[in-house]
């Protein structure tokens, strides 16, 4: 006796949403790898705004172990969400060293 319900062989995300990839191919069609943007994110470490880069590795190490438990579209969500905080630890970064540079150049020492 069976206590569950039947499984359908269509997956369902977290929102709620069909993952019609698999609908439409079946379950025996890879999808081919998402961008986690993981490399951006490492490069995004040597910018001075270290607890944001932390947050965007987290979420690229995030989308990756998504993507390999069959989330696809958690993992395509998560994966722009690291490609997003990285560019802003970028731009913030480049503020903190613009600002840096105009305080230290321009002050006279006496």
């Amino acid at each position: 006796m069976a206590l569950g319900g039947s499984q359908s062989d269509v997956k369902v995300s977290l929102n709620g949403s069909v993952d019609l990839y698999q609908s439409w191919f079946g379950p025996t069609t890879p999808r081919p790898p998402l961008q986690n943007y993981l490399f951006l994110t490492i490069l995004t470490c040597f910018c001075p705004a270290y607890p944001i880069n932390i947050l965007a590795l987290v979420f690229s190490a995030m989308s990756r172990n998504s993507y390999d438990q069959g989330d696809y579209e958690g993992s395509r969500r998560l994966g722009k969400m690291a490609l997003y905080v990285s560019i802003a630890s970028i731009i913030i970064g480049l503020l903190i060293i613009t600002i840096f540079c105009a305080v230290h150049f321009t002050t006279k020492n006496v």
